[in-house]
């Protein structure tokens, strides 16, 4: 793997909280109650002595402490700034109705509405300010050679793959989705150098798109990972990872405020391939507009 794109344990680009939420499967259980109390309330984490976060996590001032270096502090005290300027800077919810991000029982649809716009349009800001601009370019420089890019991705995620696929064929880029795992597998079986392989993963867990990247990346292919969790299984296969940062809500694991920030990227790289050749993206988009434009309901007839 290029060493530009892998992800140490004190790069936090897009601040503490987002760094420690990316971090948090990786965690032993004891260290993910005290990275759940952190991240719940950063102030709260910040006035507390190491004494009190350990007995509001049920665990002792030694996990504390190895919290503290598993997510690339030198000790509680370092941890207690940063928490305190992270705080200092935290967006609030602009409506009072939203607490703590997540949707309460008995919540009206008023309520809904206000925590679901809050946590979606924080997934795509905090996704856009953690995203490693050099590891982008890396990507984009490899989908932009590429001679043919397949995209593996499964439930929700397979929506932003299929996304992703329409976007560069619309620009002539030769790129495939595959959503059954034995084609999926069978395609990757024939790529090769110069070719890309991006398997997309909320979790990074999935093992048919991990699979499939594996076998992409024996075959020679480049291989990009994008998932929300720095340190998952896929990012083992994976070349190039770029990472989202999306916390689900009540009712919304994995679905929805994490398909919207895996879109940011997918249309950063998108605008970032068409923007190397501009001429030949717009007259391919240009011809792609006109085939499908007799298709489309004329003005006329919809005021009719």
């Amino acid at each position: 793997m290029a060493k530009s794109a892998k992800i140490s344990a004190s790069h936090e680009p897009g601040g503490l909280i987002v760094h420690i939420s990316g971090l948090l499967p990786s965690l032993s259980p004891a260290e993910q109650r005290v990275a759940r109390l952190v991240v719940s309330d950063p102030a709260a984490a910040a006035r507390r002595t190491i004494t009190d976060l350990a007995t509001a996590a049920e665990t002792s001032e030694a996990t504390v402490i190895r919290f503290c270096r598993s997510v690339g502090m030198d000790g509680y005290p370092q941890l207690r700034i940063r928490l305190a300027a992270e705080a200092a800077r935290r967006i609030e919810p602009p409506d009072a109705r939203v607490v703590g991000g997540d949707i309460p029982p008995g919540a009206d649809l008023a309520q809904i509405i206000a925590t679901i716009a809050f946590n979606d349009a924080r997934a795509v800001e905090e996704t856009a300010e953690q995203l490693d601009p050099a590891v982008c370019e890396q990507v984009v420089e490899a989908i932009s050679g590429a001679g043919r890019i397949d995209i593996y991705g499964a439930g929700a995620s397979g929506f932003v793959a299929s996304d992703f696929q329409q976007k560069l064929h619309r620009i002539g880029r030769i790129a495939f989705y595959f959503p059954d795992v034995h084609t999926a597998l069978t395609s990757a079986a024939l790529l090769g150098r110069g070719d890309v392989a991006i398997g997309i993963s909320h979790t990074g867990t999935t093992s048919d798109v991990i699979e499939v990247l594996e076998q992409a990346r024996t075959r020679g292919a480049a291989t990009v990972a994008l998932t929300n969790f720095p340190r998952s299984p896929i990012t083992d296969v994976a070349d190039f990872v770029l990472t989202t940062a999306a916390r689900e809500t009540t009712y919304r694991s994995g679905a929805t405020a994490s398909r919207l920030a895996q879109l940011t990227v997918v249309d950063c790289l998108f605008v970032g391939v068409a923007a190397r050749n501009r001429a030949r993206a717009r007259k391919a988009l240009e011809a792609t507009a006109e085939a499908v434009q007799s298709h489309r309901v004329g003005a006329n007839r919809r005021r009719a």
